[in-house]
Formats: structure tokens, sequence, C-alpha cells
């Protein structure tokens, strides 16, 4: 089985690493772990001072790199085949590219539980990639909702 995790690489990453590592071992399933590293829209330091913002962002992307590796070793140490992939450019469409380039049998991705104005305004990843997928979605759970 391969399967594609998408990680926002915020605090929810570990809920999502946890439960892949315990739902992919019994399957031995092939991972590729997907971190999409793109700036904000508007980035406003681009408009004050270009340099300082290209340095800005490769440090970030760099930073990016290294955790993205992290994880997918932590998967290798495991036992578990695994990729890391950063990349860049619209996160719906790129998270279905990338899962159509690898093939993947599902992508797995993490509900934040943000709230309905939220969603609204700024749109749902998880959402996006469920309704437009073409593979199965699986969205686990990462806010604590009682």
């Amino acid at each position: 089985m391969k399967i594609m995790v998408c990680l926002d690489l915020s605090d929810s990453t570990e809920i999502i690493m946890d439960k892949i590592e315990e739902m992919a071992k019994p399957l031995s399933a092939q991972i590729w772990l997907l971190h999409n590293a793109i700036p904000e829209p508007d980035y406003v330091e681009f408009k004050i001072d270009p340099v300082a913002a290209r340095e800005s962002l490769a440090k970030r992307f760099h930073k990016e790199h290294r955790q993205i590796q992290g994880y997918a070793e932590r998967l290798r140490n495991a036992g578990l085949k695994a990729t890391a992939l950063l990349v860049h450019g619209s996160t719906v469409e790129t998270i279905l590219q990338e899962a159509s380039d690898v093939d993947a049998d599902m992508i797995v991705v993490g509900s934040h539980g943000k709230g309905m104005m939220y969603q609204l305004l700024l749109g749902s990843v998880s959402e996006g990639v469920l309704h437009k997928s073409s593979v199965p979605v699986l969205v686990i759970p990462t806010h604590n909702r009682k």
C-alpha cells in the first residue's frame, strides 16, 4: 500500500505521525511524507526588503526540510519505507498532484477542527482534498474537542 501523508509541521504533526506509524506497520505500507512549504499570501517582507525576504524564506525552507527528513527517518527506524517530500504550490492541488505522481492508494490529512467562520474565510485543506481526491482520504482529527 502506498500512502501520501500531508504534514503542516504544526503541533498536530506528532498526532498524525503516531497514528501513521501505528497504522502503516501491519500494512507494510510505503509512505511519502509531504510538506507544502509556501510563503503566506502577499508575503509582506517581499515588498519591504526582497533580499532579506529571500534569505528568511531560505532559512525557513531549510529548517522545514530538516524537519520532514527527520520524520521520514523516524519511520525508517521503525521499519517502514518512508520518503520525505518538500514541495511548493497551491496546497490542495499540490497534494493531489504529488499523490498522483507516486500512485498513492490513500491520502492522509489532519483536521485542526477550526470553526465555521475560519473555513468560510480561508477554506480547509482537508476538505478540499477530501472533495477532489480520486483515492480514499483518511482525515485524522488533531484537535481537542470536549
